[in-house]
């Protein structure tokens, strides 16, 4: 993360207004604890609200299988070097089935050894869309050959909400928060 010290910090218990504890209560129901980014999301009620709707339809209702997703996610967090998300996400992904060399690999990108064409190609469109908003025709071919319309529409939205979160938690400067590991060591 380019700072040292958060731009906003994640609000404390004792700072919360009744409308940020009832949002945040919803959180710390369903894993005992609040994440950093939550806390700091909800400085802005409203906008947290709204994005949060989108953010659990990519987590939770998204047509593509959670290995797949857990892979774009992890390589638009490493692409756009949020420390955070990558953190958060290794968890979500080992527990989605990647193997701890499978996310070391995921920073080598799309030409690593080992990956399947179709692996590849789902790092490959993340890259691609991060560097020029477009997936190119060969990478479209060889994700909609196993893809049906719906999947590949949440394969773009999937790479675009988490460029969007890790520009949030980059421009913020939202800390790892405990026992969080960020990228991985060499």
């Amino acid at each position: 993360m380019p700072l040292k010290e958060p731009r906003l910090k994640p609000l404390t218990e004792e700072e919360w207004t009744e409308e940020q504890r009832e949002l945040l209560q919803g959180y710390r129901r369903r894993s005992g604890k609040i994440y950093n980014i939550f806390l700091t999301q909800a400085r802005h009620p409203e906008m947290m609200r709204r994005w949060q709707v989108f953010g659990d339809y990519i987590l939770n209702g998204s047509t593509l299988p959670p290995r797949d997703r857990e892979m774009l996610i992890l390589r638009i967090g490493w692409l756009c070097r949020s420390e955070y998300e990558f953190g958060q996400h290794t968890r979500i992904g080992m527990k989605a089935g990647l193997s701890e060399e499978e996310i070391r690999r995921i920073t080598e990108g799309p030409d690593a050894p080992g990956w399947t064409d179709f692996e590849a190609a789902l790092l490959r469109a993340a890259d691609e869309l991060h560097a020029q908003a477009f997936i190119s025709d060969e990478t479209w071919a060889v994700l909609s050959g196993v893809y049906d319309e719906k999947q590949m529409m949440d394969l773009i939205v999937t790479v675009g909400q988490y460029q969007l979160v890790s520009m949030f938690l980059n421009s913020l400067g939202v800390p790892l928060d405990p026992k969080l590991v960020g990228f991985p060591q060499p």
